[in-house]
């Protein structure tokens, strides 16, 4: 289906020329929605009609986001809406408190304008949503709400979260952009915890510009890059062990953003990561079972019966992983991130494949994030690029992966990233 995405910067500088009012964004958002939900599932509660008068207070538009519409994946908590976490064991359930991203996202002049939908309590199980380029194809998970709700213009921004693949993977299906900061740059507070050395918020907009300019928000940090032309940065091409698993189409997809990134004024070269880097990858997957079957501790221990049973036998098989196993895990990634800082000191980002391929065609699947997991693992902040698609035009994504506490560079180089595809696409 074909549809409209918002930029957030460009909806706050109407607003804050006068020229736009944060209740016209939403009945633009209201429209949006009533015109493509039914199709594709993106939310699972809203009130249009709260956000309506939250959007008639005048103070918004002396604020950062200008009371811009904010969409929330449906783990982070708040008071005022339902609070399901993608499982019938909370069915109804309202938090006696909103999560700290919430309550940040407000006082920067944010209208929560709904919850989006999650996979249940943020893991593999696909959920209804479809994906707007494609009602065919899978949007992703576990953020498939979000990534879906800002492909299709229901709205500029909103929150999901990644344990091991759920900004990134989901973004690079639905052709949105995302940030997704170094490890708890956006605070976790009243956040349904997977695996609490894991998880990490980001945000969905429409471009690196947009993401940007909502975290720079939302959190008082200097990440905005809209003010000036991104630098030219030095890249490294990492393909990682995992190369071969990339379809052909984002392998090419690869390297036709590096050749254009170099064409533009990039340093460019090829990077292989230190055996102890790629064995992170396996330690990814222990750490986060083991810490996911004590997240869910009740649930598993109360509710097991009202668990999807492809959760259910995920939960039994790492129930299996010893302390030792883990603390071994834990071990392997603290000395690869000590690694990998050491092979960036010439680089300021990676440039690596968003996922393994285009949105998979049908439902059984939300993907895989084997892409991700080694970068969700390292804390390190990773923007998807969006701009390139296969012969089915489908998006592909391209990763920006920055070092740990450098989330403007990384931003600012995926926005140059960017500029050189758009350049070339016409985008």
């Amino acid at each position: 289906m074909t549809q409209m995405m918002l930029s957030a910067l460009d909806l706050a500088r109407r607003i804050e020329a006068g020229d736009l009012t944060p209740r016209a964004v939403v009945e633009t958002c209201a429209k949006a929605i009533a015109a493509g939900e039914k199709e594709i599932g993106a939310f699972v509660a809203l009130d249009i009609a709260v956000a309506r008068r939250a959007a008639d207070d005048a103070r918004l538009a002396a604020l950062p986001l200008r009371g811009l519409p904010v969409a929330f994946k449906d783990i982070f908590a708040t008071a005022d809406l339902p609070t399901q976490y993608g499982s019938p064991v909370y069915a109804g359930h309202r938090p006696a408190a909103d999560a700290s991203a919430v309550v940040l996202t407000r006082q920067a002049g944010g209208i929560v304008l709904g919850k989006t939908v999650t996979t249940q309590f943020a893991s593999l199980v696909p959920s209804a949503t479809r994906n707007p380029r494609n009602l065919a194809h899978t949007p992703g998970g576990s953020s498939a709400g979000s990534a879906a709700a800002v492909a299709a213009g229901m709205v500029p921004i909103a929150f999901g979260t990644q344990t091991a693949g759920s900004v990134i993977r989901p973004a690079a299906f639905c052709g949105v952009a995302a940030f997704k900061p170094s490890y708890r740059l956006i605070p976790m507070v009243g956040v349904k915890d997977v695996a609490w050395h894991l998880d990490t918020a980001g945000l969905f907009g429409a471009s690196v510009a947009d993401v940007a300019f909502a975290a720079a928000a939302i959190l008082e940090r200097e990440l905005r890059v809209d003010d000036k032309e991104p630098a030219a940065p030095r890249i490294a091409l990492a393909r990682t062990h995992l190369w071969p698993h990339a379809s052909s189409a984002m392998q090419q997809a690869v390297e036709t953003a590096a050749q254009l990134a170099q064409a533009a004024g990039a340093t460019v070269a090829e990077l292989r990561l230190a055996p102890i880097v790629e064995d992170a990858y396996e330690a990814q997957f222990t750490i986060q079972d083991y810490e996911n079957i004590r997240a869910l501790a009740f649930e598993y221990e109360r509710h097991r019966d009202r668990i999807d049973p492809l959760l259910r036998v995920q939960l039994e098989r790492a129930s299996a992983i010893s302390a030792d196993e883990y603390d071994a895990a834990r071990r392997i990634a603290s000395r690869a991130r000590r690694v990998l800082a050491d092979a960036m000191t010439d680089y300021d980002v990676i440039l690596t494949p968003s996922a393994p391929g285009a949105a998979p065609h049908g439902f059984a699947t939300t993907g895989d994030p084997m892409f991700n997991r080694l970068w969700t693992l390292m804390g390190a902040p990773a923007v998807n690029v969006a701009g390139l698609s296969d012969d089915n035009n489908m998006p592909l994504g391209i990763q920006i992966v920055g070092r740990f506490g450098r989330d403007r560079a990384a931003l600012e180089a995926a926005l140059f990233v960017e500029q050189a595809i758009a350049k070339k696409t016409g985008g």
